[in-house]
């Protein structure tokens, strides 16, 4: 009888342990996509300042090109 009382009692633990567990991932989720989110529109916005200004100086040299 003991040991069915003590078996139940590490699995009741081992279930508990894992219900923690479980929870702490769909922290640890939530937590990275909101991290990558904010990175990627960091990345983009940065591309998009660059790209506008590659953009301007394509068509200066092109400007100047055409008056020669």
């Amino acid at each position: 009888m003991k040991k069915v009382v003590l078996s139940l009692a590490v699995v009741a633990a081992m279930f508990v342990s894992c219900k923690e567990a479980a929870e702490n991932v769909e922290t640890t989720a939530d937590s990275t996509v909101a991290e990558v989110e904010t990175t990627v529109e960091t990345v983009v916005d940065s591309t998009v300042v660059t790209a506008d200004s590659t953009v301007a100086k394509v068509e200066e040299v092109v400007k100047e090109e055409v008056k020669k």
